[in-house]
């Protein structure tokens, strides 16, 4: 029966005008590019699409997503940008980090236009000319999670006032990791503390990392936002769990882990804002003629079920400013 149906479909196929056929194969292709790994990414995509449908395309309908996944594996990058020029796609979507759209642009033809999100500075990285102006075939979403260093470590200040010696978490691999500790350790020195950098660029390293935070008698931790480290959420939970160590993070699906307390802008709604770019691309709009965009939507949560068992008050303040607490 089934093989009878395909023939028939085949058959009709065959049949078809040339001109229908065309129509068939002109759907356009869009190259989803991302470090992360598909089964941490979840929400993400749900939002690119829904940003998509937004402007009015659907996948497997009037559009089609070839997605590559570098699963942390940063180094796989250019090869799988590649792969997807080669397929080839009318736009490429960089997504997961910063480091999706540094690795990717050498590789693209400045003929292939490039919608990204990422957290850092894409004017200081040399990513697009100008916010206003970006030139070239690449704008994008810029969620400033790389920016809020300073901000992190007010956060944990205000949690864990006696905190004399604090630390950052970062992912030496990443573009921002550097800038990143610099804004930490001016906002701990405005607060009279110490700041100790902790580096992971592996599982294991991880681990070894809060060993050596534990030695340096660290009081309280920010682990930095970058894609290799927040596809590890659950295990550094459980570690600043194990070592009895507060610590704060920017994304809030941290929290709704276990982890103490999250700050930074809504990495889905920037998602959306891309899928949104990407079918205006599609329509005809350059990239060039597409400011970057800025998110300007923060959310705080706080784990008041983690901040218990760790033996702390949250400050009243603090709750009162929350988007969302878990009790």
């Amino acid at each position: 029966m089934y093989r009878r149906s395909f023939m028939v479909l085949a058959g009709a196929a065959a049949c078809w005008p040339p001109a229908a056929l065309a129509q068939q194969q002109a759907m356009p292709v869009i190259g989803y590019l991302s470090s992360r790994s598909p089964g941490d990414s979840g929400e993400i995509i749900d939002a690119f699409h829904r940003g998509l449908a937004e402007a009015g395309f659907i996948d497997k309908q009037n559009v089609r997503v070839e997605a590559r996944f570098a699963e942390g594996n940063f180094d796989r990058l250019p090869q799988l940008a590649m792969e997807l020029v080669r397929h080839p796609v009318n736009v490429l979507v960089a997504t997961g980090g910063t480091v999706t759209v540094v690795k990717a642009k050498p590789v693209v033809p400045v003929s292939l236009p490039v919608v990204f999100a990422m957290g850092g500075d894409p004017v200081r990285l040399g990513i697009v000319e100008s916010l206003a102006r970006p030139g070239g075939n690449i704008t994008g979403v810029s969620f400033l999670v790389n920016d809020l260093a300073g901000k992190e470590i007010e956060l944990l200040h205000d949690l864990v006032p006696q905190a004399k010696t604090v630390g950052i978490l970062v992912n030496p691999n990443d573009p921002n990791a550097e800038s990143d500790a610099e804004g930490a350790q001016s906002a701990a020195k405005k607060f009279g503390q110490t700041l100790f950098v902790a580096k992971a660029r592996t599982v294991d390293e991880i681990d070894s990392a809060f060993a050596e935070l534990a030695d340096k008698q660290v009081t309280g931790l920010f682990v930095d936002t970058e894609p290799f480290l927040a596809d590890r959420r659950d295990q550094l939970v459980s570690l600043a769990a194990r070592y009895n160590l507060p610590a704060v993070y920017q994304l809030r699906t941290f929290a709704s882990a276990g982890g103490l307390a999250t700050y930074g802008t809504s990495i889905n709604d920037a998602n959306r804002q891309v899928g949104s770019y990407a079918g205006r691309v599609l329509k005809g709009t350059k990239p060039a003629d597409l400011p970057v965009i800025q998110s300007t939507r923060f959310e705080l949560v706080i784990n008041l079920k983690t901040a218990k068992a760790l033996g702390l008050t949250v400050p009243q303040v603090i709750l009162a400013r929350a988007d969302e607490v878990i009790e």
